[in-house]
């Protein structure tokens, strides 16, 4: 059973498909004019519309604009009985799945659902398709912590509720938000995930919530935000700590009024999108301190999941060393490689400071720098990256006599340095390995002095 929208202003068309389309087991919305069917199109939500071109008011063209606006990918079969050609060929242009003449015909009305319906059950094949290959990596590990964190995982999972992930820097938190999505009602709709740190103040309003043409320097065209991208779906906001109080202020009224308004835009958008945050900052103390707002901590954290740091569930290390070690060999087409039980044990002893993505460098190094298995104790020694720890674990004797400002600059260069050296000069894989947009990483390339050569 679908639930199908008519807009027509003629009392008998509206009839004729709702006793056609009833007859065929769906549920059928009437609406007389395109103000009433935006109305009902805001407050619930449509497998399918049939729209009439001649509206009093608005025309259905507009009501087909708007339409698209929100939901690019609900299919809207047009119905005319005085259409122009060209009329039909801008309303497909605009994204209208089909266009039927009037009169109409009980058998291309049954037909023209019946594909509109498939084609949509389609669409969501392949997001679901695309979801299922869009984890980079798997979640690994069958630790006490990791058990714990799988059966927060599947709670999360059974409810609509907004879920707060907490734990430290490359521990996997944006994997644990992949596999609640995956696992929920929502996992054949958009996963759409944000980088509050990564995107300057000045564009995160916009890139949330998108914005009208015009409204401000360089918006020739009208763009959708990522949340409208996520309607009906799952919205992944990592780092959500790094918001600055303006921004939260603005998310705070999205997540409380499910609406919102692009950049420039004069009208409510309301979207159906299910809500998850992540953060390595204790936001509870950040509350305290007032850099972070109470009323939007309070609605973000209904469910929260701490995800373990590496150093406390060791005894996943050669599980996960073995995953990576595999992949990266299939990647690079090298000799499978393990681990001999000393180099094992040198692992469970690093106190691995960037936790999982820290591992997962260290793996790719070693494919790529050792030939012959088992590797040994003093080759992982070598590809462990201990530059900080050398110096007595004690991090400001690495940058002593040092400002804190040149401090942070100094690591900042650093691991950029590390990154482009790893990634080979390619920024956009850098970018990604600091998680960072390629434009911000290019910003710090040159507030550092770093020759992006």
């Amino acid at each position: 059973m679908a639930r199908i929208l008519v807009v027509d202003d003629e009392d008998g068309i509206r009839e004729i498909l709702k006793d056609i389309l009833q007859d065929e087991g769906h549920q059928v919305a009437e609406a007389q004019n395109g103000q009433e069917a935006l109305e009902l199109f805001a407050e619930g939500f449509f497998d399918l519309v049939f729209l009439d071109v001649w509206l009093p008011g608005m025309g259905g063209l507009e009501v087909l604009e708007k339409i698209m606006s929100r939901n690019s990918e609900l299919p809207v079969i047009m119905i005319s009985g005085h259409a122009r050609i060209e009329q039909a060929v801008r309303a497909v242009k605009m994204g209208a799945y089909d266009f039927i003449e009037k009169p109409l015909s009980l058998d291309r009305i049954v037909l023209a659902v019946s594909k509109a319906l498939e084609f949509r059950a389609i669409k969501k094949e392949n997001k679901a398709l695309k979801n299922s290959l869009f984890i980079e990596d798997n979640l690994i590990g069958e630790s006490e912590p990791m058990l714990r964190v799988r059966e927060k995982i599947e709670q999360a999972a059974r409810v609509e509720s907004r879920v707060l992930i907490l734990g430290e820097n490359g521990t996997g938190k944006e994997l644990v938000a992949r596999e609640i999505h995956l696992r929920s009602a929502r996992a054949e709709k958009p996963f759409i995930e944000v980088n509050c740190a990564a995107i300057p103040d000045t564009l995160i309003e916009s890139e949330l919530f998108g914005h009208e043409k015009g409204a401000f320097t360089g918006a020739v065209a009208q763009r959708k935000g990522k949340w409208e991208m996520a309607h009906e779906g799952t919205l992944f906001l990592d780092e959500i700590g790094d918001l600055s109080l303006p921004a939260q202020a603005k998310v705070l009224r999205a997540v409380q009024e499910g609406q919102f308004m692009r950049v420039g835009g004069q009208e409510s958008i309301r979207v159906d999108v299910r809500i998850l945050a992540a953060t390595n900052k204790d936001l509870a103390s950040e509350v305290k301190e007032g850099r972070f707002r109470e009323d939007l901590f309070y609605r973000l954290d209904v469910l929260q999941i701490m995800v373990p740091a590496l150093r406390e569930r060791v005894e996943d290390i050669p599980k996960l060393m073995t995953y990576f070690l595999e992949k990266f060999a299939a990647r690079e087409k090298r000799p499978r490689l393990v681990l001999s039980p000393e180099a094992c044990d040198v692992l469970k002893e690093h106190p691995w400071p960037g936790n999982v993505r820290e591992l997962k460098n260290v793996c790719e190094r070693l494919v790529v720098c050792v030939d012959e298995s088992p590797i040994t104790a003093d080759q992982v020694r070598a590809n462990l990256q201990n530059f900080l720890l050398e110096k007595k674990n004690d991090l400001s004797s690495a940058f002593e006599g040092m400002s804190l400002n040149d401090a942070k600059n100094a690591l900042e260069k650093m691991m950029i340095l590390g990154a482009l050296e790893h990634s080979k000069g390619n920024l956009s894989k850098a970018a990604q390995s600091l998680g960072l947009y390629p434009s911000a990483l290019h910003v710090k390339l040159k507030k550092l002095g770093i020759e992006k050569s």
